[in-house]
């Protein structure tokens, strides 16, 4: 079991970096959505896209440190719920927020593992 979550931790991490990066360069789609679709602002998408960078190096620092993979998990299952809710809110439909809802899932699997070990 410690492999399975080792490797969902993995996939978290590079999901959570690349999707950070990408919010963080101000690409051009991802600032229209968050402007135009979602009616957000360009300092919020800033904002979710460094405690996205943040909680991906917090997952990658939890191979060694337990606990750091907690707290990042938390954080970023938070982050996905707003993300899930947003797409639903906007009109998207669940096609659209399936993904942010997936990794929901992986990351409260996390969360609720200990010492490699569901609860």
């Amino acid at each position: 079991m410690k492999w399975i979550l080792r490797i969902i931790q993995a996939i978290l991490f590079l999901a959570f970096l690349l999707s950070g990066i990408i919010k963080l360069s101000g690409n051009a789609q991802m600032l229209h959505d968050f402007i135009e679709v979602y009616g957000y602002s360009k300092g919020l998408m800033y904002t979710i896209g460094t405690f996205e960078v943040l909680g991906a190096i917090g997952l990658f620092v939890g191979f060694w440190k337990n606990k750091v993979t907690k707290l990042a998990s938390t954080g970023l299952a938070i982050i996905m719920v707003g993300a899930v809710y947003t797409h639903l809110h906007a009109g998207q439909g669940f096609g659209v927020a399936m993904t942010p809802f997936i990794l929901l899932v992986l990351t409260l699997i996390i969360v609720l593992s200990r010492g490699g070990k569901l609860k």
